[in-house]
């Protein structure tokens, strides 16, 4: 009886993926970010948007949403 031994890992690569970087060579957005245009609280992970939040809704903490309209609006 011969005996075959597979290489389950053949087909993958082993190497991290470069990231997308915007038009402006800045790391994708990760991360809770409060939207002007539209009054919200986005989520985005690697550079795209998860879930969003209007802010009247928002259940946070009132500083922490004061906090987060100040540094990371976009």
């Amino acid at each position: 009886m011969k005996v075959e031994q597979l290489d389950l890992f053949a087909g993958i690569d082993t190497e991290k993926p470069e990231r997308a970087r915007s038009p402006a060579g800045q790391a994708p957005l990760n991360g809770m970010y409060y939207e002007r245009k539209t009054d919200r609280f986005v989520s985005f992970v690697h550079g795209r948007r998860h879930y969003e939040i209007a802010a009247r809704r928002c259940g946070l903490p009132k500083d922490w949403q004061d906090k987060t309209r100040r540094e990371r609006a976009i």
